[in-house]
């Protein structure tokens, strides 16, 4: 292990799992919202079973990755009027992921409106999630999050020396570190009824970035126009701008 005496090799570590952690934030509003729907007695389960899975798939990814990034030519171009697009392995992910995100938070969002009859009375939901559904739910979102998770990594390492073993290090540190706050974070979600609506809104915004970043992967134009990647640096900001707000919010109202 040499290469943990260089001090390379550290910066690019605690960088990266530092990183690790901000990109596992999506994951865990995700797993909050879902686990949050099962009997309290299984959330805890749920949570950590959905970490688990995340780090499984990160480093089955890591291991392949030559077939990883091979996923970026294209098997499907088509050149039309108005929109054009070469389709790869990479945007098709990226996409049915971002399509998976903005279902799944509307029809939250629909449930709990429509869930409200009264003032202080919500109705019972119908269907009750079984721990089964969840965590088919947290494995399908959590395959588009380690994908995403994956490619920033390799380019973050990129050239450096034991880059595979850096990866997986952080990877790993930055699960631990993940399990260990992700139930009280998604108690708290689950318990603040402004927050868990900010946070479906947030799935919303995370959704569309992705579809976005699999349409600029795939180059496709429209209307002439090349179709970029939302930088990931505003969207971090946008939420954490209406955290700070909405924490403001919950000090007064407490007030």
């Amino acid at each position: 292990m040499e290469i943990f005496l260089q001090a390379d090799t550290w910066v690019a570590l605690l960088t990266l799992t530092f990183l690790e952690i901000i990109l596992g934030i999506d994951n865990i509003i995700f797993i909050s919202i879902s686990a949050g729907k099962l009997p309290k007695n299984q959330i805890k389960k749920a949570t950590r079973i959905g970490l688990l899975l995340a780090l499984i798939f990160r480093i089955i990814l890591l291991f392949g990755i030559s077939f990883l990034i091979s996923m970026n030519k294209s098997f499907l171009s088509f050149d039309l009027s108005w929109f054009k697009a070469a389709i790869t392995g990479q945007s098709v992910i990226l996409i049915l992921g971002g399509i998976f995100l903005l279902y799944k938070s509307t029809s939250e969002i629909h449930h709990k409106v429509e869930g409200v009859t009264k003032i202080g009375e919500t109705k019972k939901p119908s269907v009750t999630s079984t721990l089964g559904m969840v965590i088919l739910q947290i494995v399908m979102i959590d395959i588009v999050f380690s994908f995403d998770s994956v490619l920033t990594a390799v380019g973050m390492t990129n050239g450096i020396e034991g880059a595979l073993i850096i990866m997986i290090t952080a990877v790993i540190v930055s699960m631990i570190i993940m399990m260990i706050f992700a139930v009280p974070v998604g108690k708290f979600v689950n318990e603040h009824p402004t927050i868990q609506m900010l946070a479906l809104s947030f799935l919303i915004l995370i959704g569309f970035m992705l579809i976005t970043e699999g349409a600029h992967l795939s180059n496709a134009e429209i209307f002439g126009k090349h179709v970029g990647a939302i930088p990931k640096g505003y969207l971090y900001f946008a939420i954490a701008f209406s955290l700070g707000v909405e924490a403001l919010n919950m000090k007064v109202r407490k007030n």
